[in-house]
């Protein structure tokens, strides 16, 4: 486990976030606790997202669990487990959706999720070294309950804040993901960089005990939704059967499908998400890719991150501000343009402090794309049928960045620069912009509560 040490040590220091920062608190709309209780939820499992699927887990996997593998043998297993968790959502998502509309299991089903994605992050801490496998399946499902989770608890937004409330109540969610998941990632960081400080043995023992301080954090901050949150009512009778549950679900599934066709709106809009959400993803995906192919060392990327994570607190909050002054979709429009011009910039980028100037501006523009859209896109869709419509919106989050890795690579070989390949995905946002720009968000509003 010297490899963390050596990557990293020097660079501790600007790791960890100033001892003496204060955070500045807000009030909450309508003084509902709930709002802060289901907002504390993404707080809870960005650090699953932060310390293990984009910090940990990869490098672990391929230092430790895949001795004996070849290093392209260990990356296609890897990449393998990441397609069929996604896979296994894409499948899910819109019936579980529907059932939960039907039932009111949003809580249940969230909760569920989210205690599979708990013990499955906490049991990859026993996981021994060249036991690649089970790491894999432990990682899967640790996924799938972190995403399947992510459906129901993007559903109750339209239940836990008024109408007025969305853009600020989902930029505080995201808010509280970037600090949350910044803060444990910081501190599993330090306790992989000096074990002997932490009363470990060595880096090893310390990335097993982050795994295990991931699932902690997870199952303790998901409390507060559990006791504090109310579940959407069920549209069956509570003398239901399962079956019967299930069945109204599929059928409601259905009708949604046909209901399409009166709601092109809504499918225009989810047809320019997919576009620039793909970018956006694609971005996350290839920056640390991109950053080494232009000789950058990776304990710089990794301070990168966690600088991402730290600006982004603020800036999503910000952006819940901003909406309210000038719509959630102008919004959205402005955060696309920071996009494209800081894709633009990369292309002429040459230093680590370039690169930080990067994490700093994506940091205040991509909570703020996810926020809005999450927030416009419930002011679009149906009253009762929130779980299943966000099946749909997860689905299609599930579906990004495979566009736009696809073009980044064949842009990459075409033309034999990772620069250029780096720069085509502004294609991505200019065609989600002028998809969205069609969008009458007045007339699906009008529609959804007409349907």
């Amino acid at each position: 486990m010297q490899w963390i040490q050596n990557e990293y040590a020097n660079d501790y220091p600007r790791l960890l976030p100033p001892l003496n920062t204060r955070f500045t608190f807000f009030t909450i709309p309508s003084g509902k606790r709930q709002i802060f209780a289901w907002a504390l939820y993404d707080w809870a499992n960005s650090a699953f997202a932060t310390t293990v699927m984009a910090g940990f887990f990869p490098i672990f996997f391929k230092q430790y669990w895949s001795q004996g593998l070849s290093s392209t043998e260990s990356t296609f297993q890897l990449g393998l487990g990441n397609s069929m968790a996604s896979l296994l959502i894409v499948l899910g998502a819109p019936l579980l959706g529907a059932i939960a509309d039907c039932g009111g299991l949003h809580k249940r089903f969230l909760l569920s999720f989210a205690s599979l994605g708990v013990l499955a992050t906490g049991g990859m801490a026993l996981v021994g070294q060249g036991d690649w496998l089970l790491a894999v399946m432990l990682f899967v499902a640790a996924s799938v309950g972190f995403m399947g989770a992510n459906v129901f608890y993007d559903a109750l937004l339209v239940s836990v804040a008024d109408e007025a409330d969305w853009n600020w109540v989902s930029s505080f969610g995201y808010a509280l993901g970037y600090l949350g998941g910044g803060v444990l990632f910081s501190v599993n960081v330090a306790m992989t960089l000096s074990p002997e400080s932490f009363g470990l043995a060595d880096a090893s023992e310390a990335v097993r005990l982050s795994f295990v301080s991931v699932a902690i954090w997870w199952a303790l901050f998901a409390l507060p939704l559990m006791f504090w949150v109310k579940a959407p009512l069920a549209t069956v009778p509570a003398s239901a059967t399962w079956a019967n549950t299930v069945r109204a679900g599929y059928v409601q599934l259905r009708d949604t499908f046909h209901q399409l066709r009166k709601l092109r709106t809504v499918f225009l809009f989810l047809l320019a998400y997919w576009f620039y959400i793909d970018g956006v993803d694609t971005i996350v995906r290839m920056a640390v890719d991109y950053g080494l192919s232009i000789g950058l060392q990776q304990s710089e990327l990794i301070t990168a991150l966690l600088i991402t994570q730290f600006v982004g607190f603020p800036a999503a909050i910000g952006f819940a501000f901003l909406a309210q002054r000038i719509g959630a979709r102008n919004g959205i429009f402005l955060a696309l343009a920071v996009y494209s011009i800081a894709t633009i910039a990369a292309f002429f980028m040459q230093s680590s402090g370039e690169f930080y100037a990067l994490a700093v501006t994506i940091g205040l523009v991509q909570g703020g794309v996810q926020a809005l859209s999450r927030s416009l896109y419930a002011r679009m869709i149906p009253p009762g049928k929130a779980a299943e419509f966000f099946g749909f919106y997860n689905m299609l989050g599930k579906f990004a960045a495979v566009l736009g890795p696809l073009l980044v690579g064949t842009v990459s070989v075409l033309t034999g620069s990772h620069r250029w390949g780096l720069v085509s995905v502004v294609v991505l946002f200019v065609i989600g912009a002028a998809l969205l720009a069609r969008v009458d968000v007045k007339e699906a509003e009008r529609l959804a509560k007409n349907t």
